[in-house]
């Protein structure tokens, strides 16, 4: 989408949005898009779910977590639904538990993916379902169905992941743009990503700055390079021995 002029700027959680052409949301804060311009809902199937070997990975009788640094509109939350209510074996569970620090407001969730029609059953029942004091919650905890949880974490990423007790089978590293969010991408969050996944658990992103890649090998994860999203060049996915 061009880089026109905004329009409909509106606050949400502490962060000020404005909206590019009609539902593209814009963070002022971050200087950044919420999601790939091109399409962000084909992005997270190429970048997360692929970048995870999903949904081949979702086995029968298994529970399978998955952890997202930046929530942001629920994008991901909700094409990964999709494909694993199209996918999952009937006795198996879903855990998808992300951590945000500026929980968006219904309205904007539901601005932002009414752009999919593809992902509206899923868009519907989260925006009916989350609170409207999200901004202020210390964490959301959604029953989406009887086999699908989110928790969204709420808050700083280093601060919130390090107390944690959860580990996970894979991780979608999803903030802002490096060079706008460093804090999202740096070398103590990703230690801690890398204490939080289990033996044989994997990690996507779209992002493959160089400081990127060297602080996910700092932490200890075999990094691969593959071809991006939409005509970029790389992505980085990986996988803690």
């Amino acid at each position: 989408m061009a880089d026109d002029a905004p329009e409909n700027a509106s606050a949400a959680s502490g962060l000020t949005l404005d909206w590019h052409e009609g539902d593209m949301p814009y963070s002022q804060a971050f200087g950044d898009h919420f999601y790939c311009r091109a399409d962000g809902r084909l992005e997270c199937g190429h970048v997360f779910l692929g970048g995870n070997g999903l949904p081949g990975r979702w086995t029968p009788g298994g529970d399978f977590a998955i952890g997202e640094l930046g929530f942001g509109t629920g994008l991901n939350l909700c094409e990964t639904w999709r494909q694993w209510r199209a996918a999952r074996p009937a006795d198996s569970s879903l855990h998808f538990v992300s951590f945000e620090r500026f929980p968006l407001s219904r309205d904007a969730i539901d601005r932002a993916l009414a752009h999919w029609p593809e992902i509206d059953a899923q868009r519907q029942t989260l925006t009916a379902h989350w609170p409207k004091d999200a901004a202020s919650r210390d964490t959301i905890t959604l029953r989406l169905d009887e086999q699908t949880r989110l928790t969204v974490v709420c808050g700083p990423a280093l601060e919130r992941l390090t107390t944690s007790g959860l580990v996970f089978d894979a991780w979608y590293l999803d903030g802002f743009a490096p060079s706008r969010n460093p804090d999202m991408w740096s070398a103590e969050l990703m230690a801690q990503v890398f204490a939080h996944t289990r033996s044989d658990g994997t990690f996507a992103t779209y992002a493959a700055a160089g400081f990127v890649r060297r602080n996910l090998v700092a932490a200890g994860f075999a990094v691969e390079r593959r071809p991006g999203f939409a005509g970029k060049r790389e992505m980085l996915c990986g996988r803690r021995p």
